[in-house]
């Protein structure tokens, strides 16, 4: 791995795994591609959810995405923002480094990237949205039944968290998440489009005491990743509080 990459792995990023450099496959990864071969996912859905028996398809499948959206969102981000570089992040030229639970625990690249060619608030995103994640979703919303909506929650959620983590990193600044911040911000892509990673988060006032004795908002995914469909698991900390509230009712 170049300094520059391997370089981005202090502050917040410290404790994350950086990717990998090579175009040999390694008997730890995958191509990205085969994510969206139902039998290859049928063999890792049946490794990863073993520990969580019975639990419904679409919420395992939705969990799983967690660990992969999570491994894209901090690796990308650091690049785009900080290096102003455009990952190799399409399905075929990607490979993907398992646990041996079945998750996604890092990415190996066929190359560092490229400069960026656009520095626009949306369109310095495109490899991102539309070679990676918009086929990687309409696959994962076909095999498990869920609503594509639940996978493009989940990436936004951490694209959120991540482009709100990235200015504590020593060689950023928060001017550097201003692109990002504009393309959650913003109903359309570059082209028009609708955007899919708009707003997926909210904060919301609450009476709340963090660690400083300071009130602070309550962060809150805008959609539920259906967590709570696994009954060892429930709800996540960020839930949306109408869901949270429906259900609870319906429990009474």
């Amino acid at each position: 791995m170049s300094f520059a990459l391997s370089s981005l792995y202090i502050g917040p990023m410290e404790q994350l795994t950086p990717p990998r450099v090579s175009t040999r496959a390694t008997p730890d990864t995958i191509a990205a591609a085969e994510l969206l071969d139902p039998a290859r996912l049928d063999a890792l859905m049946a490794n990863f959810s073993a520990r969580y028996p019975g639990g419904d398809r679409r919420a395992l499948v939705s969990l799983w995405t967690k660990w992969h959206f999570a491994t894209v969102a901090s690796t990308t981000l650091a690049a785009n923002l900080i290096l102003e570089r455009d990952l190799p992040l399409a399905l075929d030229d990607l490979r993907l480094i398992l646990a041996p639970e079945g998750h996604v625990a890092g990415l190996c690249l066929k190359n560092e990237g490229r400069p960026l060619a656009e520095l626009d608030g949306t369109a310095r995103f495109t490899t991102l949205i539309d070679d990676h994640l918009t086929p990687l979703i309409e696959g994962l919303s076909a095999y498990s039944g869920a609503s594509p909506k639940v996978f493009w929650s989940n990436a936004g959620n951490y694209f959120e968290y991540f482009v709100s983590s990235l200015p504590t990193h020593p060689m950023a600044s928060e001017a550097m998440t201003e692109p990002a911040r504009r393309l959650m911000a913003s109903r359309t892509l570059a082209d028009g489009r609708r955007n899919p990673l708009y707003q997926p988060v909210r904060y919301v006032e609450t009476d709340h005491v963090d660690a400083n004795d300071e009130v602070s908002p309550r962060r809150v995914r805008r959609l539920c990743c259906i967590r709570y469909l696994i009954d060892e698991l429930g709800y996540c900390g960020n839930c949306p509080l109408e869901c949270r509230g429906r259900r609870q009712a319906e429990a009474r």
